[in-house]
């Protein structure tokens, strides 16, 4: 079983997948969606080093839901499902329920 552990400061996202019906009932076909831009982050590595070699510790935690820059990261698949693996600092927030 393969398992990926991040680097430095990048997280392993799963993307979450928006809403495929309009209110007015009108289904998206998947070749007309937008990828999604929010996330679960399923790993995250340890932080970046700063100038004096001091690890920055991450602003995120495994579990947190997240929103990234829509451009951002390194798209991969593992066991058939999509994962993207990003930058701490191409994300944008954590979402908060």
């Amino acid at each position: 079983m393969k398992k990926i552990k991040p680097l430095f400061d990048y997280l392993l996202i799963e993307p979450m997948e928006k809403e495929t019906t309009l209110p007015s009932g009108i289904v998206i076909p998947d070749s007309a969606k937008e990828k999604p831009q929010q996330g679960k982050v399923i790993a995250a590595g340890p932080g970046a080093k700063d100038a004096d070699g001091k690890t920055v510790p991450m602003q995120v935690k495994v579990d947190d839901i997240v929103m990234y820059k829509k451009w951002g990261g390194t798209e991969i698949q593992l066991k058939g499902k999509d994962y993207i693996l990003v930058k701490q600092e191409d994300l944008l927030a954590i979402i908060e329920e």
